[in-house]
Formats: structure tokens, sequence, C-alpha cells
């Protein structure tokens, strides 16, 4: 007896798999048709999707890489390039800015609203009659669904299951106005609540099915599927909007700390680089100190033998000095690029060469000084070069053309260095190519960290009658 059910059940298997593959057999035959004739049709695909979707630029086309738009003075974008777009991505881009506008509540409320009417009177109601009562109040509201939505909602929903429990016939537009606005209930609403309200939506479909008779021409597993499946939908998409919002929330964070960890590595450095430019001048000081101390037994011979010592112990010291910040000097290059500017750092006497050379890059300066001019420090005369020259580079670079004026002014105990650049002309020809200065800054940083290595103030910002200031305050004695 065992045997002949293990007989049975082995048969019933084998005849089971045998009809799995007639079957697997069948839809990969069909498979290698529907592939044929979707090899056939993929020219005519393809220039349906081309003649939709529009051409791509020319220098794709050739393997290329184009820009997407140009863009002028500040960043902001000019044009942009000639892409030719096809009539999906023009209807697509008109239909997002359409349900993204006030308008598209009461648009789509009214036409629903009308459509119901429409149906009301194809089924021989007249439209000042119950029926039609029943299917403006359960599609009208949703006019203003986008800012009364759960009242907006108890009006529909209520409507609709008043209209099914007096006998009504289910018509569509009151159908689609149920379940729309179930699905947008349920994207605002905790998954909590819309469980309450999926419960409550199937208690309220089987009181219809009890005791009214508007729901007899549709199967109830339809019913439940579409209510379930709206509630559902929203309950979903509100996930994914969390989820969503979640991840931009994360991302910005990351990238608050990316920048910062990024601006912190520009700030270092930019003072490794003002370190390297101080040593130089530092060093000439501490090299003159020691040729002095050397050369002073020999220019003086009435010392004595007391002084002499100091004198040595003066230029020995010095040359220790300098021995140990040849040291430091290795450390700080260590990390520094290929080609480190050696010649002589620059001072305020070589702005007029500054300026002429901003001038051959086809913007105007001039230069104005006022105040009573006295020797500065060499660090002092060094930042202020560096702040003028990083200000001049970031007028060329963001207001090509734009006219540029550099003022020192020379206060009792500070020097004040402003550039102001005017408002750039789009209608001059932008100058590409101009060699980029070898001080290899990073822009308002550099300024800030060398105004506050002495001591002064900085600040940078549009100015008031239009174009961009650069001010900075280095006192004289920080």
């Amino acid at each position: 007896m065992s045997g002949e059910k293990t007989l049975g059940t082995g048969a019933a298997e084998h005849v089971w798999r045998l009809s799995g593959r007639a079957v697997a057999g069948v839809g990969q035959l069909l498979l290698w048709v529907l592939a044929g004739v979707g090899r056939l049709l993929r020219p005519l695909r393809d220039a349906v999707v081309a003649r939709l979707q529009g051409s791509r630029p020319q220098a794709q086309q050739h393997g290329q890489h184009a820009p997407y738009a140009q863009y002028g003075p500040q960043g902001t974008m000019i044009a942009p390039m000639s892409v030719q777009s096809g009539p999906a991505s023009r209807w697509l881009e008109r239909w997002r800015r359409f349900s993204a506008s006030w308008v598209y509540a009461p648009v789509t409320g009214l036409l629903l609203a009308l459509a119901a009417l429409y149906e009301v009177g194809d089924a021989n109601h007249d439209l000042f009659s119950v029926p039609a009562g029943f299917a403006l109040a359960a599609t009208l509201p949703m006019v203003w669904r986008k800012e009364v939505l759960r009242p907006v909602a108890a009006i529909v929903l209520s409507a609709t299951a008043a209209a099914l429990l007096t006998g009504q016939a289910m018509l569509v537009t009151t159908l689609l106005s149920a379940l729309w606005v179930l699905y947008l209930l349920a994207q605002q609403l905790p998954r909590a609540s819309a469980g309450l309200l999926a419960c409550s939506s199937l208690a309220v479909i089987g009181v219809v099915y009890l005791a009214g008779t508007g729901l007899d021409d549709i199967p109830w597993p339809a019913v439940v599927v579409a209510v379930v499946g709206a509630i559902g939908l929203g309950d979903a998409r509100r996930t994914v909007a969390d989820t969503e919002a979640e991840a931009r929330e994360q991302t910005t964070e990351h990238l608050v700390r990316l920048d910062a960890a990024q601006r912190e590595q520009t700030i270092m450095r930019e003072r490794a680089r003002i370190a390297r430019e101080l040593h130089d001048v530092v060093a000439h000081s501490v090299s003159m100190i020691a040729v002095q101390a050397e050369t002073a037994p020999y220019t003086m011979s009435d010392l004595s033998d007391e002084a002499r010592r100091g004198y040595a112990e003066i230029a020995h010291t010095a040359r220790e000095a300098l021995v140990e910040m040849r040291r430091l000097l290795g450390v700080l290059r260590s990390d520094a690029a290929a080609g480190t500017e050696v010649a002589p750092q620059p001072r305020l006497d070589r702005l007029n060469e500054l300026i002429d050379q901003h001038r051959g890059a086809g913007g105007a300066a001039g230069l104005s000084v006022r105040g009573e001019e006295h020797p500065l420090s060499a660090t002092l005369e060094l930042s202020a070069y560096r702040i003028v020259q990083e200000a001049l580079t970031n007028a060329r670079r963001h207001a090509p053309g734009a006219p540029v004026q550099v003022e020192l002014v020379y206060q009792p105990d500070r020097l004040r260095v402003r550039v102001h650049n005017q408002p750039a002309d789009l209608s001059r020809t932008r100058v590409d190519g101009f060699p980029a200065p070898t001080s290899g800054g990073h822009g308002l940083i550099g300024m800030q960290e060398r105004a506050a290595m002495l001591g002064g103030r900085f600040q940078a910002g549009p100015a008031p009658g239009g174009g961009f200031d650069v001010e900075a305050e280095l006192p004289f004695n920080p």
C-alpha cells in the first residue's frame, strides 16, 4: 500500500515537472519571437525616442564632453548650451511646473467635479437631483485638498459612504475621489493612524455590502484591494519621503563636516605658506645680525676683549638660529608643491608692477596712497602686498574687465588696505589664459589669515554701491 502511494506521488511529481518544462519551453519560444521583433523594430524605436526626447548636443554626439552652461562673474549662469529638447522633455517639465504650482489642486478638483456631473447626466439623472448632490459633495471639496486635507477628507468620505448607504450607484468619479483622498491621508498620517484608517474603511465597506446596494455591482475583493492599495501606496510614499529626508539630512551633515575639514586644511596650508614666506624675511634679518656682529671687531679697533667676546657670541647665536630656521623651513616645505617660489619676498614698492600686470591682462586698475608714508616692517609690507595680489586675482576671475581701485591709507598706528572692484561689464571681452599668480593662495582665507597674524582686521563682501570690497587693517605694532 505504501509502495503504491510512493509510486503515485512520484508519477505526479514527474508529470508536474514535465508540465513546467513545457510551459517554460513555450514561454522561451515567445521570448525569442518578441526579442526578434524588438531587434527589427529597434531603429524605429530609437528614432521615436530621439524625436520625443530631443537630440544631444553636437559635442556629445562626437564623443566629446561639452559644458552644459556658460558662467559669468560670481558664478552666475549666463546662458545654457544649445541643447535641443524633445516634446517629451518639454511636456514633463511643464507638468512638473504645473503640479508644483498652487493652481494644480483647484484645476484638478474642478475637472473632477465636472466629470462627476457629466457622469450623473450620462446616467439619466437630473443635475439638481440627490445623486448629483452626493457626487458634488464627494468631488468638489478636492479643490481645497492642499490647504485643508483632513476636513476635505471628512466631507468626501462621508458623502461617498452616505451615497452608497442610500442606494445610489457608485460613480467612477466618486470612487476615484475617495481613493485619492485615502492615498493623501495615508501620506500625512503616522503608520498606526493609517492602519486605523484602513480598518475603519473596511468596516464601512462591510456595512455598505450588508445594509446597502451601492456596491452590489462590484465584487467585494476588488473594493477591498482598491482601498487597501490606496492606503498602502500613501503609506509607502510617506516612508519613501521620510527616508529621502533623512538621507538628505545625513548628506547635508556629511557635507558640512567635509567642508569644515577642507576649510581647516586650507587654513593650515595657508599658515604654512605664510610661515615659509616669513622665514625668508626673518632669515634675512638674522643674517644681517650675524654679519654685523662678525664685522664689528674689524671696524672698531678700540673694543675691549669682553666686547669682542660678546660680538662673537652674538654671531655664533645668530648662525645657530639660521641653522635651526633652515631645518624648520625643510619641515614646512615637505608638503609644498614643486616649484616653490624662491625669489625675494615682495614689498609695497612693487605694487606698481602688480598693477601693470593686471592692466596687461585687460583689466583697468588704479593705485592711490594717502597719509604720511613711513617705514614699515617687512612682514607687514609682505602681507599687504599679498592681500592686494589675491584681491586682484579674484577680480580677474569673478569680475573680468571691471575697474579696480587699490587704496593704501597710512594711519598713525596702522596701514589700511582697500581693494574695490566695480560690477563687471559683461559686454567686455573676458581675458582667458592669464597665468595664475605664484602666490598659490586660497582667496579670502589666505587674506584673512595674513591679517589675523598681524593682529589686524579683515572683511570682504559686496559693496553698498555695487561691486565687491576687500578691506584689511594691519597694525604697525601688534
